[in-house]
């Protein structure tokens, strides 16, 4: 059976082809005399259109005020960057079910995993690891973001709002009902079946739980989700429909179905014999990714609403973009093109040149095709690559799938904070072309002017977000 990857894209040449190559042949409808006037009118929009421009409308300025998160490294921020910094792997043996007649046998999964005071036991029960580690990661964001206990009260809910993301929703939880149905019949299915599989109710129930009123939903582009929401929720913030949103990703998708389907994809390494190199991004070794699973979530705010409320800024969002390959539903563009337009949009909606750029928090999920057309995309808008690092935050906790963004976001920032960048582990024999410096397996002291998160998804859907450190 042919492979997803290497099925050909359907390129057909549009009907309108003909009459645009007729009518570029009639001089009465292209060829004219512009006047002088009028090219001193495109040049004037030349120049004002390339020249960046941040915001500082302080309604509009977009600050992260706190970090939560799920990983296999535990749930708390520091710890999670101090043991990336360490360049431990987060990666190991499958133990949550009998992995041994897969021919990929290991995983970035999360062990004792607890959500006592986040969640009442009777529905920790039931819930779905997806929506426990969304809520968990959401109300340990609000705490860091010092809106725990009586504070939250003090804030207007009607303009707060929640939007994580998932990739694969309540997989357990809709696997679960499936096997109910065909063994037992439609009688047996639970009634939380559709409530807790579907995408949304992450943001659902971490909205009720709060009483945010405001704009609240889930965004699915597979791996793309978080940068996804993280763009999605400060433009809500910029229109003036939010104050503060509570944005990022969630997934547990470390389970049989999960499992079966990459590997039906052909997508990951099988490298069973050695797990924690088995995601070596850039490496000429690379044989695929390495699942992972967890959430990232950041509280956005406008800064007016911060400053009033005394919040602590850990960084501020610049800006970010979207938009589709149009290519292949698993395989990036070679030439990395639908990627690099996207870098470019998000750096004009940031208001930042390519030049000021000097840290990219990459994809880099240990593909053999996506490692390369990503590098190739950033080498389109960067043409002087020698001052800016790059690394690969899933070389050590896996692909995360939809709470990849979040989860390399959370990374980028304390990156900013710190002036330390984790080192891509597992970087053996690098591929020549890519001739940056990808803080090769030991971290690297780095002054980050202003970063960049990269996140592309099956579909072809690509995400960039830009951060900096907060300077009022």
């Amino acid at each position: 059976m042919q492979s997803l990857q290497s099925s050909p894209p359907c390129l057909r040449p549009s009907p309108l082809t003909p009459l645009l190559q007729n009518q570029s042949k009639s001089k009465s409808h292209f060829h004219f005399r512009p006047s002088r006037s009028s090219f001193r009118r495109r040049a004037s929009v030349i120049v004002n259109v390339s020249a960046p421009k941040r915001e500082h409308d302080p309604k509009k300025r977009v600050v992260i005020t706190g970090m939560g998160l799920v990983s296999v490294f535990g749930n708390e921020v520091d710890e999670y960057y101090n043991r990336l910094l360490s360049g431990e792997s987060g990666i190991g043996p499958i133990d949550r079910f009998d992995a041994s007649k897969f021919p990929t046998r290991f995983a970035g999964q999360i062990r004792g995993f607890n959500s006592e005071g986040y969640i009442d036991g009777k529905n920790d029960r039931r819930l779905d690891d997806c929506l426990r580690y969304c809520i968990v990661a959401g109300k340990k964001a609000l705490v860091d973001a010092d809106l725990g206990g009586d504070k939250l009260s003090k804030i207007d809910k009607e303009r707060a709002g929640v939007l994580v993301g998932t990739g694969m929703g309540g997989l357990t939880v809709f696997s679960d009902g499936v096997q109910a149905l065909i063994e037992k019949g439609h009688r047996k299915i639970t009634p939380f079946f559709i409530p807790y599989a579907i995408t949304n109710m992450g943001s659902a129930l971490l909205g009720i739980d709060l009483g945010f009123m405001g704009p609240n939903y889930s965004i699915s582009t597979a791996c793309a989700t978080s940068n996804y929401c993280f763009y999605a929720a400060a433009n809500h913030i910029r229109r003036g429909e939010a104050d503060l949103m509570v944005a990022g990703g969630t997934e547990a998708a470390v389970i049989p179905i999960g499992l079966g389907g990459f590997v039906a994809c052909r997508a990951l390494s099988q490298r069973n014999d050695d797990p924690k190199t088995a995601s070596r991004p850039w490496d000429k070794g690379r044989d695929g990714f390495v699942m992972g699973e967890g959430a990232g979530v950041l509280i956005m705010e406008s800064l007016e609403h911060a400053m009033k409320r005394g919040a602590p800024i850990i960084a501020e969002y610049l800006g970010g973009a979207v938009n589709c390959d149009a290519y292949h539903m698993t395989d990036p563009r070679a030439d990395g093109l639908g990627v690099s337009s996207c870098i470019q949009s998000s750096l004009e909606d940031a208001g930042v040149s390519p030049e000021e750029v000097n840290y990219i928090n990459a994809h880099a999920t240990s593909t053999l095709a996506g490692d390369l057309a990503e590098i190739n995309a950033i080498k389109k808008v960067f043409k002087d690559t020698s001052g800016i690092k790059i690394n690969a935050t899933k070389s050590m906790i896996g692909h995360c799938l939809g709470a990849a963004g979040g989860l390399e976001a959370i990374a980028t920032v304390k990156a900013i904070n710190t002036g330390w960048l984790h080192p891509s582990i597992n970087q053996f024999n690098p591929e020549p072309s890519v001739d940056f410096d990808t803080v090769a397996n030991t971290k690297q002291q780095h002054e980050v002017n202003v970063a960049i998160s990269n996140s592309f998804g099956f579909g072809g859907h690509n995400s960039v977000v830009a951060f900096s450190a907060f300077k009022p």
